[in-house]
């Protein structure tokens, strides 16, 4: 973990988040400038700086990450959601650790902003 990266922080407690789950590998909590009536985050513990750091090792982590993410989603309330990970600033990445947003709870319209 990052001693610099603000969800590394989270993770390590230095800084507080609203918890929905914890476990070894895993941490999600709520996001504190929702863009949808539900909307939190799904990390992995390690620290990667977005997708494209993602290796051929990483691959069960973020598999893990996505079913977390979607077993949250169902656990409150928004079983039709929308996943994301933004990779790099231009894409709109503002927190350089590998995140998965979970939105739901309003109807979601395609392309995106």
């Amino acid at each position: 973990m990052s001693s610099t990266c603000l969800f590394c922080r989270i993770v390590n407690g230095e800084i507080p988040a609203k918890k929905l789950y914890e476990d070894d590998d895993v941490f999600a909590f709520w996001d504190i400038t929702p863009q949808a009536p539900k909307h939190f985050l799904v990390i992995p513990k390690k620290h990667l700086s977005g997708p494209g750091a993602v290796s051929v090792e990483d691959e069960a982590l973020i598999g893990k990450v996505v079913r977390i993410g979607a077993e949250l989603a169902k656990e409150n309330g928004v079983e039709q959601c929308r996943l994301v990970m933004n990779n790099g600033a231009e894409a709109g990445q503002t927190v350089f650790h590998l995140h998965l947003h979970v939105l739901g709870g309003r109807p979601m319209s395609w392309p995106p902003g």
